[in-house]
């Protein structure tokens, strides 16, 4: 009988520490040793879903093939593994009240009084276990949100003191991440951040069987054994997880510390059906091509929340892969829109070798991503426009090319004349703002001899979506005829999803987001291409 077994990650002393890269670094190296596993998040904040968040308050929003709008974790969680999340993989504490209200409305508590314990941690463990109830996995990694001590977790850390007993011996473990911080006056490592925040676990009824702490020193015997002993683990069960120069290291660390044999002797796997380390050669490969590049290049990033880089994580990341796949290192130039003018654009683009023109929401910033692509087009500098970026190319292109000086997007002037760019018709009785967009994946069609097809070699794709606002197709007769040719559109709406300029050097524009498929054994396409066009331009420059 298929028994799947959980791993719970939790955090504690600060955040930021890395459950989501530990998280996905184990999944991925238990994967390379043939156990079917995924990874699930639980965050404890109210908001459904981080659909309607701020980039400032959250960082990137990420989308899922099935249009889960979720945490940006999962988008580490897919690079990883390369396997497709969906809605189960995160669970917000929102969703948990939400569906035990509406269930209390409805009756089907048969007028019990309703409280936490029983009724809201029953539904954090049902969340839990729905992954594990399709037989389809060995291993459900769970990442807790937070750190242990916070009142919004508590009802999380509730659960899985509940889970440990109902699962039976064997059948789950606590991996827990604090930081080990090295005081510089002092000149040595201290554990007693650790030796608290497991305090604080134990208090909540969780005995830790794994610590992962965080250092930017090797921790050396003595202090594995000193944690050990004082937080009741094996020695072998302290593992060091010391600052890394990229994420993509994180793994092959953790495979040198032995995480997953540990993993797999706790949970009572005997069995070791492939070598992680034959495995993982593909990885290990992409990281060494990272650390030697051949060459570098500077991409401009065009967006309005470029002071906190999680907010266009995916797009940073699928640069990486990308960059790998040339050879070459990608180095970001973040440039805030609000504060490309016209008199200083010529400055802040004249050394990069690539624009990209970032998605986005609202019209602040607008004006310096239409002057960053005019600069583009009439430079013939490669130019890449994503779902708010294509629509900015759009705009400026039948302003400056078209004669149509007031084109513009009825998101930023409900009287827009002309309109370009316009509400999608079934969005057009939309009052809710959280999962409303158009969300999730959708097939595009491919126009033979464009630049996407070249990159694809496909004459079908399928791409995901996170938008409200389209290309007005009344205006698309007048932007072929004057150069601007729709090379993918939606076999269903006839939507237009991709924008080219031929007689350009490299210009693409796409409602889709690409970056959320991009992942370290599967490059996107269109980045790979996109920087092999920016390497081009370097050599002719």
């Amino acid at each position: 009988m298929h028994q799947t077994k959980y791993i719970f990650v939790t955090g504690g002393v600060t955040s930021s520490l890395g459950k989501g890269i530990i998280s996905a670094s184990l999944a991925k190296l238990l994967q390379a040793r043939g156990y079917n596993t995924t990874i699930q998040k639980l965050d404890p904040y109210l908001n459904v879903d981080p659909g309607t968040l701020n980039p400032y308050e959250h960082g990137e929003c990420y989308v899922t093939e099935d249009g889960a709008e979720t945490d940006l974790d999962l988008g580490h969680y897919e690079r990883f593994l390369n396997l497709h999340t969906a809605q189960a993989n995160n669970v917000t504490t929102g969703k948990i009240y939400q569906s035990v209200i509406n269930r209390e409305r409805k009756g089907d508590f048969l007028g019990k009084t309703v409280q936490v314990i029983p009724h809201i941690t029953d539904e954090i463990k049902y969340r839990i276990k729905l992954l594990g109830s399709k037989k389809k996995f060995d291993v459900v990694i769970t990442e807790i949100g937070g750190t242990v001590g916070d009142i919004e977790s508590l009802p999380y850390i509730e659960s899985v003191r509940q889970l440990k007993y109902e699962l039976g011996a064997g059948n789950s473990l606590v991996i827990h991440l604090t930081l080990v911080p090295y005081l510089a006056a002092a000149g040595e490592l201290k554990t007693k951040p650790t030796q608290h925040s497991v305090k604080a676990l134990l208090e909540a009824g969780v005995q830790p069987d794994i610590l992962v702490l965080r250092t930017e020193k090797n921790l050396g015997d003595d202090i594995r054994g000193k944690v050990a002993r004082f937080c009741n683990v094996e020695k072998d069960c302290v593992i060091e997880s010391i600052d890394a120069s990229s994420i993509y290291e994180v793994p092959m660390l953790m495979m040198t510390e032995g995480l997953d044999r540990t993993v797999l002797r706790k949970l009572g796997y005997s069995k070791d059906p492939k070598n992680s380390e034959k495995e993982m050669n593909a990885w290990i490969k992409f990281v060494d091509k990272l650390k030697n590049p051949e060459s570098e290049i500077t991409v401009a990033l065009i967006g309005k929340y470029t002071s906190l880089p999680d907010a266009y994580k995916s797009i940073s990341e699928a640069f990486i892969h990308a960059g790998v796949a040339n050879g070459t290192k990608v180095k970001l130039k973040m440039l805030n829109s609000e504060l490309v003018s016209a008199e200083n654009i010529g400055e802040l683009l004249a050394n990069v070798q690539g624009i990209l023109v970032a998605p986005g929401f609202g019209e602040r910033g607008i004006d310096g991503k239409i002057r960053a692509v005019k600069y583009a087009r009439e430079n013939n500098v490669p130019f890449f426009g994503i779902c708010l970026g294509m629509q900015c190319a759009v705009i400026e292109f039948s302003r400056n090319v078209l004669g149509m000086t007031d084109a513009n997007s009825t998101e930023f002037n409900l009287k827009a004349a002309p309109p370009v760019i316009d509400l999608m018709e079934e969005q057009k009785y939309v009052t809710d703002k959280g999962g409303t967009m158009r969300l999730g994946a959708y097939p595009c069609i491919l126009k033979h001899r464009s630049k996407v097809h070249e990159a694809y070699r496909i004459d079908e794709i399928s791409e995901r979506h996170r938008h409200r606002y389209e290309l007005n197709n009344k205006y698309l007769d007048a932007l072929e005829k004057n150069g601007m040719k729709a090379t993918g559109h939606n076999p269903d709406t006839n939507l237009v999803e991709i924008v080219e300029i031929p007689s350009h050097r490299w210009f693409v524009g796409v409602q889709f987001h690409p970056e959320y498929k991009s992942t370290v054994l599967n490059p996107h396409p269109i980045f790979v291409s996109f920087v092999e066009a920016a390497l081009a331009y370097a050599r002719h420059t």
